[in-house]
């Protein structure tokens, strides 16, 4: 995603929007093991309330994995 930079005096310089990615890794209690996934920050606070397990087969079904 782009934008603009804008200045003070109003000057407009482009910028690009980067997502807020993180290397993570998560372990499985029903499979006795960690994985590594790139997840966002928003993807964070999913885990964190729903849990790992269920966050993974929530994005199963939607295709994400």
């Amino acid at each position: 995603m782009v934008g603009n930079n804008v200045s003070h005096s109003l000057r407009r310089t482009k910028r690009k929007f980067q997502p807020n990615i993180f290397n993570k890794r998560f372990f499985i209690p029903e499979e006795d093991r960690w994985i590594t996934l790139r997840v966002t920050g928003a993807g964070l606070r999913i885990i964190n309330r729903l849990g790992i397990s269920a966050a993974m087969k929530q994005a199963k079904v939607k295709g994400h994995l």
